[in-house]
Parts: structure tokens; C-alpha cells; sequence
């Protein structure tokens, strides 16, 4: 696992996408962190605080790469990440929506077009 800065994750994160459109999966991750160690963090735990981070992997079964966003960096992160997903999830654009109205009125003037004579 490789822990990139943020725009190189980011790079790295589309070009996932891409390689992987017409068939694979790229998952990513989100957790709390703080970075250290167990034995770090319970000598830290008596003394003072300890500043967590936001720990982001993703992988598309071959490859795996992870950052670290602080406090300060998370809102440019999360609106590059934002743009990444919206312009790389295609199958789940939005459809046109008929007005329930319309739509049932043409198909009542469908049904009694489509209705055959008897005679």
C-alpha cells in the first residue's frame, strides 16, 4: 500500500476509474486515524490529545493507494473527490421524469385508441 499526498491520490483515483469502466470495481475506504501506533497511542492517552485524521484507501482488486487528510485540507479534498465521483458514475445519471398528470392522460387517450371495434 502506497500513502500518496492528496493530489497525487487524487490522479491516481481517476485513473482508476478510468481503467476500470467498461468492467472491474474500485472501492474506497474512509476511517478515522490517527497514524500511530498502539503503543504510541497509549503512552499519548496519558499525556494529551491526539489528533485524528481521515485515512482514505481505494483499490480495484490489483492496486492500492491511500492518503491522509487533516482538518485543514478535508473541504478542498472532499469537493475534488465529489467532482471525481460525479463525472465518473455514468450509470446512475438521472432519467427524465414524466409528470404523473401527462402520463395519465395520454394513457387513457392511448387505452381508447388502442381499444379495437366490435361491431
Amino acid at each position: 500500500m502506497v500513502l500518496l499526498q492528496l493530489d497525487p491520490f487524487l490522479n491516481e483515483l481517476t485513473s482508476m476509474f478510468e481503467h476500470t469502466t467498461e468492467k472491474g470495481s474500485v472501492w474506497v475506504t474512509l476511517k478515522r486515524s490517527s497514524l500511530k501506533s498502539k503503543l504510541q497511542r497509549n503512552k499519548m492517552a496519558n499525556g494529551g490529545q491526539t489528533e485524528y485524521r481521515c485515512l482514505i484507501r481505494a483499490t480495484d482488486g490489483k492496486k492500492t493507494i491511500s492518503t491522509s487528510v487533516g482538518a485543514k485540507d478535508h473541504q478542498r479534498f472532499q469537493a475534488s473527490y465529489a467532482t471525481i465521483l460525479k463525472a465518473h458514475m455514468t450509470a446512475l445519471k438521472k432519467r427524465e421524469r414524466k409528470d404523473k398528470k401527462k402520463a395519465a392522460v395520454n394513457d387513457k387517450k392511448e387505452g381508447v385508441a388502442k381499444k379495437p371495434k366490435r361491431a
